[in-house]
């Protein structure tokens, strides 16, 4: 470091051992034994919205989260399902028929990195989304398909008993 005083290599130095005041004396700890662990944001359940690409601003619930990344992606990534066309507004003079048919759900399924999604504070308890979408599920075209018409199912289900109204809402910005 040019120009540095000894005032700031000493400081520099104290910050590097980690000295810790215990009582009976100053005890050095290595910087190998800290270990840093990040919070876990995308549990399943968590409700996100997508940042890049062609479903950018739609809302995805996390079906399975990989921290680690995998063989195939090796950065931390999420296994999602969300809602690439909202049910539309429905009102109190509309027939069954028409009530029916805007309460229609398209949904998607994707597996996104970490930094294109952006967490929120709501939660969807589907517990049967889990065993709808799993990794192999995207290896197939077929095997997609069901998987979609799982989560559509289930979706429809949800919004028509009236649960979890802000998700399915489209952002307004």
């Amino acid at each position: 470091m040019l120009g540095a005083g000894p005032q700031a290599t000493s400081a520099i130095a104290d910050v590097v051992n980690f000295g810790l005041y215990t009582g009976g004396g100053c005890h050095k700890i290595k910087s190998s034994s800290l270990k840093v662990t990040m919070v876990k944001v995308y549990k399943p359940g968590k409700v996100a919205i997508v940042l890049q690409g062609r479903q950018a601003g739609h809302k995805v619930v996390v079906i399975k989260q990989l921290d680690d990344g995998s063989k195939e992606r090796p950065y931390p990534h999420a296994i999602v399902a969300g809602i690439e066309r909202y049910p539309r507004k429905v009102t109190r003079r509309m027939g069954q028929k028409k009530v029916q048919r805007r309460s229609k759900v398209k949904p998607f399924i994707k597996v996104i990195n970490y930094s294109h999604l952006f967490p929120t504070r709501y939660a969807l308890e589907l517990e049967t989304l889990k065993g709808a979408v799993t990794v192999d599920s995207f290896k197939e075209p077929s095997q997609r398909e069901d998987a979609k018409k799982n989560i559509k199912k289930l979706l429809e289900e949800r919004y028509t008993s009236g649960k979890n109204k802000w998700f399915f809402q489209p952002l307004r910005f």
